[in-house]
């Protein structure tokens, strides 16, 4: 069976098997997102495709974080921008990118405008993320390392599903749809440290709700778009790696996504779990950081001199904490901080380097001085209680929503509907 056809009978499945952990871990990224797209309503990218969006009008479908109603695919775009523009939302190292911010605003677009309730698009915004992962799983590190942005592509084939099942589609349906938002997947790299990258979170979801609304009012397009001759995953340096399917409907990815408890990229964080580990002697000399090829094109940008920036730097975030700086905080990224002589004295002593040895997930940090060397090791793989990743998250929220946000996870843990929950991200 092709991907594209696997995937859709997924999507088009009626009651999915749906283990209570996973329905939990689910609930907590909708938590996370929706705290993260608040928090995040008023950063330039969110205030321009808000303004761009409200300037253009049309009918009232959908909420947008910030306020008023727009169409769903516009509110899509609006809301998947927004949820990144911070880039503190979740992340899953086997999809490469954040699932919730392209898949999460086009399932609640789509719900809103449905009248859905709440169990249907939670239903539809799991399907949608889960399918995401297999179809970044699918396309492998090489189509990441070459230069896409699978928050962006791979995304998109995840919010096109959520989309797609909200409005009832079946299987052949479902199927057209992957076909056609193919050809509008979309996302570079070359984008990060700027508004481009939370945008392409945007340009998925908006893209997924667009396939889905042109299908179901009859568009035909090649069924083959994804997988075949020609198609997104062999013009797109996908690896084509069918292991994707495994477990389909039965294991669940999404069990293993990662939330960030640091407002930065989230290749950064092993790293700042290490430092936060090391009694630094009062002098230091020299901070080396040891870290998976991968990251050294995502977040190893030498000097940034921007909060944007700052957030892809190993030589901006360890020095934040060794001088007290919270990473965890929004308020600490900015220009300012940048500019601080302290933090610029110790980024000349930050040394970046690789070793294929790592996973992903890990770091080792050395911090020398005064004839003294610490070091630490850390694996943001090693396990989380659901229980501990709920109090972590709840501490996020309150963090980014204050009084508010017992009333968000109110919302998430009874299932609302999508309307209140639209109501809410208008507030």
């Amino acid at each position: 069976m092709s991907l594209t056809r696997a995937l859709a009978e997924f999507a088009a499945t009626p009651t999915p098997n749906i283990p209570d952990t996973t329905a939990r871990i689910l609930r907590l990224s909708m938590l996370d997102w929706i705290a993260c797209g608040m928090a995040g309503r008023d950063e330039p990218v969110a205030q321009i495709t808000r303004a761009m969006g409200m300037d253009e009008g049309g009918a009232e479908q959908a909420s947008v974080f910030g306020g008023g109603r727009l169409p769903a695919r516009t509110a899509a775009l609006i809301n998947g921008a927004t949820s990144h523009a911070l880039d503190y939302d979740d992340t899953h190292f086997a999809h490469i990118g954040h699932p919730s911010v392209a898949v999460f605003p086009a399932a609640l677009a789509v719900a809103e405008a449905q009248g859905a309730d709440g169990e249907a698009l939670q239903t539809a915004a799991l399907i949608g993320i889960e399918a995401s992962i297999r179809v970044g799983v699918w396309l492998g590190r090489g189509h990441y390392q070459v230069g896409f942005h699978q928050t962006g592509t791979a995304g998109a084939f995840g919010a096109a599903l959520a989309a797609g099942r909200l409005m009832g589609m079946d299987a052949d349906q479902l199927e057209a749809v992957l076909g056609l938002v193919s050809t509008r997947a979309s996302g570079l790299k070359s984008q990060f440290g700027t508004m481009g990258k939370p945008f392409n979170a945007g340009i998925a979801a908006s893209s997924g709700v667009e396939a889905a609304l042109l299908v179901s009012k009859g568009f035909v397009p090649s069924l083959t778009g994804l997988d075949g001759a020609l198609g997104f995953g062999v013009t797109h340096h996908g690896a084509a790696d069918m292991s994707a399917l495994d477990g389909l409907g039965q294991d669940w990815l999404m069990d293993t996504i990662s939330h960030k408890f640091h407002a930065c990229c989230h290749g950064l964080h092993a790293s700042l779990e290490a430092i936060a580990t090391i009694d630094a002697p009062e002098q230091i000399d020299r901070i080396d950081v040891v870290t998976h090829p991968r990251w050294m094109s995502v977040c190893n940008q030498p000097a940034p001199m921007t909060g944007l920036g700052a957030k892809f730097s190993y030589a901006t975030v360890l020095p934040m904490a060794l001088l007290g700086v919270d990473t965890a905080r929004l308020e600490s990224y900015t220009e300012e901080l940048c500019a601080r002589d302290d933090l610029q004295a110790l980024r000349a002593k930050v040394h970046v380097s690789e070793d294929e040895s790592l996973s992903e997930m890990q770091a080792r940090v050395t911090v020398a001085g005064g004839g003294e060397i610490r070091e630490a090791f850390y694996d943001l793989d090693a396990p989380m209680s659901v229980d501990d990743k709920t109090a972590k998250i709840d501490a996020k929220a309150a963090s980014l929503l204050g009084n508010r946000a017992e009333e968000a996870a109110g919302l998430v843990s009874t299932k609302a509907p999508a309307a209140e929950l639209g109501a809410f991200i208008r507030g």
